[in-house]
């Protein structure tokens, strides 16, 4: 190896989905590690992939972002108030907001039958992987609300439906930058051969 290169691990899954969750808190958990990484952002709409993060990330500035109000129906907020209290007595933070990449932008879609940029971003981003597009998402919704800092890296952590099978070492940026956003290392994936 030279001087201009690094060789970092990366683990893929033969499949995508929950079943791969704790692997995948472990690898980014290690990665975290090595590298000093103190933000960590965990997708988790019900919280169950946070209640999980906890342990791995005790004494890092965890943010789990769940689903925003209203995301499957009006007024539902699907992770429950006793689970968020949990996380946040584990000493995560927990962020409910609008997804940057599904605002009022997919207001248009649904009442014009018309894809917003937004949404094409997100499609383009899934030929990753859905975690991807999740993750890199979180790093920008949660730029935007303070909790993580432009100027460090942070690891997110997302997936494909529930549970977690995706994780990247990126550098965040806001909403309004979204192409300052920096994808450092990709530390697991599905490997999508389907």
């Amino acid at each position: 190896m030279t001087s201009t290169e690094q060789s970092a691990p990366c683990v893929y899954f033969t499949r995508p989905g929950r079943v791969n969750t704790r692997r995948t808190l472990e690898v980014a958990a290690a990665r975290a590690g090595e590298l000093d990484i103190q933000d960590i952002l965990v997708a988790s709409h019900s919280g169950e992939t946070g209640l999980a993060a906890l342990e791995l990330f005790a004494g890092r500035n965890l943010v789990v972002v769940s689903h925003s109000t209203g995301f499957v129906r009006p007024d539902l907020q699907q992770m429950e108030s006793e689970t968020r209290k949990r996380l946040e007595e584990g000493g995560a933070r927990v962020l409910t907001c609008q997804h940057a990449f599904g605002g009022v932008n997919r207001a248009v879609r649904r009442k014009l039958d018309t894809y917003q940029l937004d949404e094409i971003i997100a499609f383009t981003l899934r030929l990753f992987g859905q975690g991807t597009k999740v993750a890199v998402e979180m790093a920008l919704m949660a730029a935007d609300a303070g909790l993580v800092r432009t100027d460090r890296p942070c690891i997110g952590v997302g997936g494909t439906g529930r549970g977690a099978d995706t994780a990247l070492l990126l550098r965040p940026a806001h909403a309004q930058d979204f192409f300052d956003v920096k994808i450092c290392e990709i530390l697991a994936k599905p490997r999508l051969m389907e």
